[in-house]
This record gives structure tokens, C-alpha cells and sequence, in this order.
């Protein structure tokens, strides 16, 4: 792991941590989750690049160490065969916060954010400015350039490698048309501008590849 995740970890949970060996041991824990042979997209670098995008707008961000502790733990778990990773990922943050000196309601505010992850086509709440940048940097990946995207795409394959490509295509199918569908995919104004537009193009170009061939090539 780069010697900088791990500075950035100390220094969001020294505050209300002061047990070096607890946050060691955390830590550790959440490395091994994502760094887990099946984790294709899902690792650590994700978590790194949510937190570089929380931070560019950290202007607009409310309570900063309660988005970061949802980025660092809104894919703890994560299995792709079954449907309760955003609750068991919650579940996981409110262990380790619950012996901490973050208050109660921050404490379930982080598990609240994580589990809003669980449907981001959602209604979402009004006026949640923390809530809507931590869902939307979760999804600026669809927005990326047209390369960055089909390597995502790929990534995302190969953690259900072990679906069948018949009933992944099906379901991959549904995925992206929900996310086409849905009126809002981008909860604050800046990602909209700058986002939407790409991730709907994105989105269309790889559900035309999965009613064709299956082939994730741009």
C-alpha cells in the first residue's frame, strides 16, 4: 500500500482514535478486503481516488472526516454474489467507530452514507450536500475518458468471473439501462456539467457491446 493512504488514515482517525495499534490494526483489515485477489476495481484505488475527489471539493463538504471514513469503508465488503455488501460494509465501520470518541450521530451518518451506495438511481435526500458529492464522486468513473471507462468495464467482468457470461450479460444489461433511465445520475451541479453528458454516451456504448457481442473494446 502506498505509504500515503496509510498517513491519510492516521491522520483522519488519530483525532478520535488515539490507539495507534487500533488504527494499525484497521487499517490492515481494510487493506486486506481491498486488496483481495478478486478486487479488479473495487481496491484500493478507488478508495484513493474518492478521496481526492471529496477533497477537491472540500469547500462543499460539510463534515469531512465523516465522508472519509465512508470512502474508506463503503466497499469493505464486497462480494459480488450477494446483495448485502453496503449493509455489511455499514456494519463493519460501526465496529470499529463504536469505541472511538466520534460522536453517535456522526458514527451512524457514516453508515448512513455508505448504505445510500446501495442504489444510486434512487430519489436521494434534498439538500444532503455531503450525501450527493460522496454518491456522485462514487460514480464519476462513468464519466471518465472512453478508455478509462472499458478498462472499468472489464474490471467490474472480472469480479464475477464466476457468473456465467449469459446471466452477467443480463444483468449487466439492467444495470446500465437503469442508470441510462434514471433522470438524475448526477446529484450535485458541478459533476452534471462536467460528467453527465460522458457517462450516458459511456453507459450506451457498453450496453450496445453487451446486445452484440459481448466484446468490452471501445
Amino acid at each position: 500500500m502506498d505509504t500515503s493512504l496509510a498517513a491519510q488514515w492516521h491522520q483522519l482517525t488519530a483525532p478520535f482514535l488515539p490507539d495507534a495499534t487500533r488504527r494499525d490494526a484497521t487499517l490492515h483489515q481494510l487493506v486486506a478486503a481491498y486488496t483481495a485477489s478478486g478486487r479488479h476495481y473495487h481496491n484500493l484505488r478507488h478508495v484513493q481516488i474518492l478521496l481526492d475527489a471529496v477533497q477537491q471539493q472540500a469547500e462543499a463538504v460539510q463534515d469531512m472526516p465523516v465522508v472519509q471514513l465512508a470512502v474508506w469503508f463503503h466497499d469493505a465488503v464486497y462480494n459480488p454474489m450477494r446483495d448485502d455488501n453496503e449493509a455489511r460494509s455499514a456494519e463493519l465501520a460501526l465496529q470499529f467507530l463504536a469505541d472511538t470518541t466520534l460522536p453517535p450521530d456522526r458514527q451512524q451518518r457514516v453508515a448512513f452514507l455508505i448504505e445510500r451506495t446501495k442504489d444510486h438511481t434512487q430519489p436521494q435526500p434534498p439538500n444532503d450536500t455531503d450525501l450527493h458529492l460522496f454518491l456522485d464522486a462514487d460514480l464519476g468513473i462513468l464519466g471518465a475518458p472512453e478508455a478509462a471507462y472499458w478498462e472499468y468495464a472489464r474490471q467490474v467482468r472480472q469480479e464475477y468471473r464466476l457468473v456465467p457470461d449469459i446471466l452477467y450479460r443480463r444483468g449487466r444489461r439492467k444495470v446500465l439501462e437503469k442508470l441510462l433511465h434514471t433522470p438524475v445520475l448526477y446529484q450535485t451541479e458541478t459533476y452534471r456539467i462536467r460528467l453527465d453528458a460522458a457517462a450516458r454516451r459511456n453507459l450506451q456504448a457498453e450496453l450496445h457491446a453487451w446486445e452484440r457481442d459481448g466484446n468490452l473494446t471501445p
